[in-house]
């Protein structure tokens, strides 16, 4: 099986922390060329803003435009890789989720809107006014990052959570539905999709999910449909077919055993559900995608 790299943060390590890490993007990019360009995933939360840069950026399937403006968010497991149609300039810092949470005791780093859910848009696009006031933030985090200073992890983590309130002022100005909600139902939605993560291989149905969370099918409906406006069933199945996508792309075996490897020893019923919610075959998604790369 070719294996999708999964990056930590160690392999760009440049300071003495462990956890955190800031680059110049330009910088960033060219010395890490031979890692950052081909699809990857990472174990830590990455933040990049472009000051400059025409291109794209696909994650997790989905492809977003790069521009001027451009800011861009990824949790821990991700896929993504980038294609330049001129040269970026900006900053790029990612952390360990253990960073910021150690320095907020009462905070988590779900609480942003950008992060709280996969189901939420990755991305902002920022206008010439927003831009100066977040590019300051970027360069701060930067300087501050690559000098010997005493207290630089309070600082750091003090900068990361000021920039990413601005970011979410300005993310949830775009669309109410992303407002800060209810932190229960937070709480409720992260352990969901963590649920789902461990168990979506050989788990299908509400009720087992539910149970988990020892609450009712329907109150768990209620929680998804308030926070990201899909059923949980809508939530499992998504899950399964970016695995599938996953799989597909970046296994040699075949689709019958991927298909089984994610609980349907039918193909055919797998092929159909797929092409129901892809717009594809497994196979012909295999062929598309290999022949953009």
């Amino acid at each position: 099986m070719k294996s999708l790299p999964i990056l930590n943060i160690q392999q760009f390590e440049e300071e003495s922390l462990s956890n955190f890490y800031s680059n110049d993007l330009r910088v960033h990019l060219k010395k890490n060329a031979e890692m950052v360009h081909k699809p990857h995933s990472h174990n830590f939360f990455l933040c990049v803003f472009f000051a400059e840069g025409m291109g794209t950026h696909e994650i997790d399937f989905n492809t977003y435009n790069v521009t001027r403006g451009s800011v861009f968010f990824l949790r821990p497991g991700q896929m993504h890789s980038w294609k330049f149609t001129s040269t970026p300039k900006g900053y790029i810092f990612f952390h360990t989720q253990d960073f910021y949470e150690f320095h907020f005791l009462n905070k988590k780093i779900s609480q942003f809107p950008f992060y709280y859910s996969y189901e939420n848009p990755p991305n902002l696009i920022l206008n010439e006014e927003q831009l100066d006031v977040i590019e300051i933030r970027f360069k701060e985090i930067n300087i501050e990052y690559h000098e010997k200073v005493a207290y630089k992890k309070q600082k750091l983590a003090s900068l990361i959570n000021l920039v990413y309130i601005d970011l979410s002022r300005i993310y949830t100005a775009i669309d109410s539905r992303k407002e800060v909600l209810s932190p229960s139902y937070l709480q409720a939605l992260s352990i969901l999709e963590e649920t789902i993560d461990q168990f979506y291989k050989t788990e299908k149905s509400v009720k087992f999910y539910a149970d988990k969370l020892n609450i009712t099918s329907k109150h768990l409906n209620r929680i998804t449909k308030t926070t990201i406006n899909k059923t949980t069933t809508e939530l499992i199945t998504e899950r399964v077919l970016l695995e599938a996508k996953r799989l597909i792309v970046h296994s040699k075996k075949s689709l019958s055993i991927t298909a089984e490897a994610l609980g349907y020893n039918d193909y055919a019923h797998f092929s159909k559900l797929f092409k129901q919610k892809v717009g594809v075959t497994p196979i012909d998604f295999k062929r598309k995608y290999e022949s953009n790369s």
